[in-house]
């Protein structure tokens, strides 16, 4: 039986695709590799979103070099961001890659179904992308020119899909987009995401619903009404900030104030008690002094976020701020200014986390890691405990006993969590 390796990089959204790539290769008779070096077809689901992770597509790219001189018949292909409508030149500089595809599409060498199929045993905790592309071409991303304009997928084949992937066997069902905020805009009746999440709380054996990724300027009333009073839906949202100062925001084209990003926070926080709200910090932007830096400081001891995804800008080439904005700060000053926020962050999570100790949470069971079991509760805490029964799947209330920035430890306990203590 011939068989398929997928290495994946990047996004969640990278991750559901390639979970519907592997579904597909399966339902022509391939089997999964037991290594990459082994696989009769490879292939790589890329990111460039950063220069990291550029880099380590790259460097995977010439570790197939190698690999396609000692197997010259294995046959080896390339999607996700990496690849844009310029094959040609890929292919000069990849010649060992058979096949080159842009992210979402599927795999030119094989006869197309109306669509991917969906993976036949999901894990408890499934992707469902909801739309793809950007209409915001912020600046410093290079989504809009890899992935294109937004496209909004009818509202119906996504109820559909939840439903099957629930019946299968996933307990929590996270909507994807590159702005979910924008969904529907596009579709016959516009239906937005507050409708989506209101039909999709109403399936039976669905537990948990997540979505992202939010944009501070689309993110509206009636969204934030619908996570309040939706018993599904998780006290967890993805809001980026990107930057505390207003000229830098303002050079980045994200179309809000830092005084404006601040209100939203403020009227999450009073319409939901408890939410979790998760951001996107980008330190080192062209032209950011250290004062604008400190502003960014500022923003985050004063909003004090649950997580901060941080990073150093890179440069995207074709992207607006590649082309017009000169990359003016040096890397020891971007590493420090990185090192400086990390820092901050995580005092800031052991604050944040430490209140939790001693309470009791409810988690839903992802798996296993290093002999323990792992969850999130709904505000995406990360929790281990250890037990010998089987729980993949299943929602347990755990008792916190040890705490620390990025995860939670604690012991299963009977009786109903209590979600006023989380």
């Amino acid at each position: 039986m011939p068989t398929y390796h997928i290495w994946t990089i990047g996004c969640q959204m990278n991750r559901a695709e390639s979970a519907r790539l592997a579904a597909r290769f399966e339902e022509l008779g391939y089997e999964a590799a037991e290594n990459i070096a082994e696989a009769d077809l490879i292939v790589l689901n890329s990111c460039v979103v950063r220069q990291s992770a550029e880099n380590k597509v790259v460097n995977k790219l010439h570790e197939l070099r190698h690999l396609k001189k000692e197997r010259p018949n294995i046959l080896l292909a390339l999607t996700g961001c990496l690849v844009d409508a310029d094959t040609a030149r890929l292919k000069k500089t990849y010649p060992h890659i058979d096949h080159f595809f842009k992210a979402g599409e599927q795999p030119p060498w094989l006869e197309k179904p109306a669509t991917l199929p969906l993976p036949h045993h999901p894990s408890s905790t499934a992707f469902v992308t909801i739309s793809q592309g950007c209409n915001n071409f912020c600046s410093y991303c290079i989504v809009p020119y890899r992935r294109g304009r937004e496209r909004s997928r009818p509202l119906e084949d996504i109820i559909c899909e939840v439903t099957e992937l629930v019946r299968r066997g996933a307990s929590e069902v996270t909507l994807l987009g590159q702005n979910v905020d924008s969904y529907g805009r596009d579709l016959k009746g516009q239906p937005d995401l507050a409708d989506l999440l209101m039909e999709l709380n109403s399936i039976d054996g669905l537990l948990r619903l997540r979505f992202l990724t939010n944009h501070p300027k689309d993110m509206s009333d009636k969204l934030i009404e619908a996570i309040a009073k939706l018993d599904k839906v998780c006290e967890q949202i993805t809001l980026p900030i990107q930057a505390g100062s207003d000229e830098i925001l303002t050079a980045m084209r994200r179309g809000y104030t830092a005084a404006q990003y601040r209100r939203l926070v403020n009227q999450i926080r009073e319409k939901i008690p408890g939410v979790a709200i998760i951001t996107d910090i980008i330190v080192g932007f062209p032209g950011e002094t250290e004062e604008q830096f400190r502003q960014t400081l500022d923003l985050l001891s004063a909003i004090k976020f649950d997580t901060v995804h941080i990073a150093a800008y890179s440069p995207r080439t074709g992207t607006i701020a590649a082309k017009e904005l000169k990359d003016d700060v040096p890397p020891a000053v971007k590493k420090a200014r990185l090192e400086q926020t990390e820092k901050l962050q995580q005092e800031i999570q052991t604050e944040i986390n430490a209140r939790l100790l001693g309470k009791t949470v409810e988690i839903l069971v992802e798996g296993r890691q290093k002999g323990k079991w792992y969850g999130r509760t709904r505000t995406d805490k990360l929790v281990f405990f250890t037990s010998s029964s089987d729980y993949p799947g299943k929602l347990v209330n755990i008792k916190i006993d040890k705490t620390s920035p990025w995860s939670l430890q604690g012991k299963i306990k009977s009786g109903k969590s209590n979600q006023e203590e989380e």
